[in-house]
């Protein structure tokens, strides 16, 4: 039997697919965030551009939730900006609630489940004036805004994130400081880190205090970056001891704290998370690539571990390491571990030449159906993203769309390579001939 013949290439009935974005990214016109401002300090984006009108999502979503169904997904990824949900401390915009409730409305009358995230890494402007997680009232202020959007979607909605990867959050503003805050300081990122995870638990508690779509109760969980790290040289003990140090931390501090309800390192020692309540109903994970790890004793910050980049390795155009098989492991280390339902929150790669994308939807697909069919629990796969956007501090350069956008006009075109997602949701397999399309690995080689 050939391994495009193999049952666990079939995705079960219920499993769901989908596609991702976050609101800075798509909607335009974000004015009222720390990331508007951000954009505007010299040098901070890579290819000097700013958010702007970004994709006009904002205006457009109802076409853009009928590219959604083109690709026959049922399952839309899409965030709530808190900084124009309360634009002002306490005080709520109407019609920006009112305006992600028809986006929740327009998705359930296409047959689409609304997945909502709260926070997709921007912040007000006042909460970042205020300290922004280091503020005394920060979890508060998260939770009056997590009760104020589910006042208005609960009845719409049933899947919540509540976070978006905090440790990427916290990697990239608070120690390398190329995103707001701006900051290179461990101790603030502990004391940040802290605050969000407490942040998730006040926000899992108001999620719960409604009822989700159809009077059932809310999915709430977080979406997790993780990220496969091996050792350069897999007999070497230290290349391994470092490896595992790195995974330790950036994979599962966060995710180890919530499910304990006690601060991992390095967010704490053991000790008690306040007002703590089991509060992982799911396990979001984001995976994009695989990192390999030497030793390297002069490099105590990164836990004595530096990245080595192997010649001929197939990468994306950001240079991260293209690796199917790393999503399977990634679930599988995560159920092991939790033994929670799990959501691909977010999967795909930057290729603007679209010369890999069809391998890579293919083979991580085939990865997902695999780890089914060894009775992983993994509901839906969300990718990543439904359309070029605004790439955080990549700027516009980056395109991981399934649509390309011709910023100019708007005009979203369905790129070549992503026809395939298209007909295997379609099919709800990975078929022998999606298989023969793209056989061997998953990218071409580009350094």
């Amino acid at each position: 039997m050939s391994p495009a013949d193999d049952a666990t290439l079939r995705f079960p009935a219920g499993f769901r697919f989908g596609v991702a974005t976050a609101a800075h990214q798509v909607e335009g016109d974000n004015d009222h965030s720390d990331w508007w401002d951000f954009e505007r300090l010299p040098g901070r984006i890579a290819d000097g551009s700013r958010s702007g009108r970004a994709c006009e999502h904002h205006q457009r979503f109802r076409e853009d939730l009928s590219l959604v169904r083109e690709l026959h997904n049922d399952t839309y990824r899409f965030s709530v900006e808190w900084a124009r949900v309360e634009p002002r401390p306490g005080q709520f915009d109407g019609a920006a609630l009112a305006h992600y409730r028809a986006v929740a409305e327009a998705c359930r009358s296409l047959g689409v489940e609304p997945l909502v995230t709260l926070h997709h890494f921007t912040l007000p402007r006042w909460f970042a004036a205020r300290g922004g997680w280091l503020a005394p009232d920060a979890v508060a202020d998260f939770r009056r805004y997590a009760r104020a959007v589910v006042a208005a979607l609960a009845p719409l909605v049933r899947l919540w994130v509540t976070l978006n990867e905090p440790m990427i959050f916290l990697y990239h503003g608070y120690l390398l400081g190329v995103w707001p805050p701006g900051e290179r300081s461990l101790r603030r990122a502990v004391r940040a880190g802290r605050a969000l995870v407490r942040a998730h638990v006040e926000a899992y508690k108001v999620l719960h205090e409604a009822p989700g779509f159809g009077g059932a109760a809310p999915q709430v969980g977080v979406a997790h970056n993780l990220l496969v790290f091996d050792p350069a040289r897999p007999g070497h003990r230290w290349d391994r001891w470092a490896a595992a140090a790195q995974g330790a931390v950036f994979n599962w501090s966060f995710p180890d704290s919530f499910d304990g309800g006690r601060y991992c390192p390095p967010l704490g020692s053991g000790d008690a998370v306040p007002g703590w309540v089991p509060c992982q109903d799911f396990v979001g994970v984001n995976y994009y690539m695989r990192r390999r790890v030497r030793f390297a004793p002069g490099r105590p910050g990164a836990l004595f571990g530096a990245e080595v980049r192997p010649p001929g390795v197939p990468r994306s155009d950001l240079g991260w390491e293209t690796y199917p098989e790393g999503l399977a492991r990634v679930l599988r280390a995560a159920h092991r571990r939790y033994g929670r339902t799990l959501w691909v929150t977010e999967n795909g790669i930057a290729d603007a030449h679209d010369t890999r994308r069809g391998a890579y939807v293919v083979h991580h697909l085939a990865a997902v159906a695999r780890v089914l069919g060894e009775g992983v629990p993994v509901a839906g796969y969300c990718h990543w993203s439904l359309y070029d956007n605004f790439e955080w501090a990549e700027g516009f350069s980056a395109r991981f769309g399934l649509y390309e956008v011709d910023y100019a006009t708007q005009r979203r075109t369905l790129r070549a390579g992503s026809r395939v997602y298209a007909e295997i949701a379609a099919a709800r397999a990975v078929l022998p001939r999606f298989a023969e399309q793209y056989p061997g690995p998953a990218s071409r080689p580009t350094g």
